[in-house]
């Protein structure tokens, strides 16, 4: 129920008026102090808006009595740390790829500036440490597997170009044909060739069908890329069927599913994106992961 504040005795706090089963809300004023600090919060406020930049407009925000303007702050910050390193940026372009790690101070700013480069392009897809994301297509780059090689000519090359984007024209580039979606191969040969797989990587596997899946290999040209005995041809970036690396997965199921409608990952080509010396920074840092040849 509600009803007009009252006050009971003298001195005692009025109440709302408002009752609920006989309780009764009281009406205490607020601290003055509290009072006075909520004032002075929008008295600064006010303040400040007028003092910064604040309201955002179509194009920019008000710029403030005092012409703060944070963006340019850090846009000439960066250009202040890009100007002082002009000069080891000059120095590691020049320098031969094989000839980065020799010299101390270019390895350290290849290395800290190649760190950076990564964690804000390629984390994304390899992960914040390189070890990629198995069965997903994202190499692990901390091992000595190399679908293109792993010299520092090679990696600076595909990240320079990239692998089977459609943006550069010297992008590396292999297609596996789809076996299955094309029916190049029926179920049964598919089953076979995936056993013949399973076979040459050491797994479980059916004798009988591995076997029969080994002629399927050659018949169907799967030895042309990934060669007679499985172990590929990087050239081509032709994965080593022997070993226990998988980018898609290497059980049954992912195998088959591997041959019946083929894989096709997509690297962008990064000379759009970076300067040559950044190109250079991340392929040494990715080459000094431990997996660098």
């Amino acid at each position: 129920m509600c009803a007009k504040p009252l006050k009971k005795e003298p001195r005692q706090v009025e109440t709302t008026g408002h009752s609920w089963d006989g309780i009764e809300e009281w009406n205490n004023p607020l601290p003055r102090w509290w009072v006075w600090v909520f004032v002075g919060t929008i008295v600064w406020g006010v303040g400040y808006t007028v003092a910064y930049p604040a309201w955002p407009l179509l194009t920019e925000a008000t710029p403030g009595v005092i012409g703060g303007n944070t963006r340019l702050d850090v846009a000439t910050e960066i250009a202040a740390v890009d100007k002082s390193n002009e000069a080891i940026k000059a120095k590691l372009v020049a320098a031969d790829l094989t000839a980065i790690s020799a010299d101390e101070e270019l390895a350290n700013f290849a290395t800290n500036a190649g760190a950076a480069i990564f964690r804000t392009n390629c984390a994304t897809c390899h992960g914040s440490g390189a070890a990629g994301v198995e069965g997903k297509g994202y190499p692990n780059l901390l091992d000595d597997d190399w679908l293109w090689g792993g010299t520092m000519e090679d990696i600076h090359l595909t990240i320079t170009h990239g692998i089977r984007n459609t943006t550069d024209k010297d992008a590396r580039y292999s297609e596996m044909p789809k076996f299955g979606a094309d029916e190049i191969l029926d179920a049964t040969q598919i089953a076979q060739v995936a056993e013949h797989v399973l076979a040459l990587s050491g797994q479980e596997h059916d004798a009988t069908l591995a076997a029969a899946g080994a002629t399927v290999f050659v018949d169907a040209g799967c030895n042309a890329c990934h060669m007679d005995d499985g172990t590929g041809d990087r050239m081509q970036g032709a994965p080593n069927l022997t070993d226990a690396i998988w980018l898609y997965g290497g059980s049954r199921e992912a195998i088959i599913e591997t041959v019946t409608y083929a894989r096709f990952g997509v690297m962008p080509n990064w000379n759009e994106r970076l300067s040559e010396d950044e190109i250079r920074a991340v392929a040494f840092f990715v080459h000094s992961r431990g997996g660098g040849e």
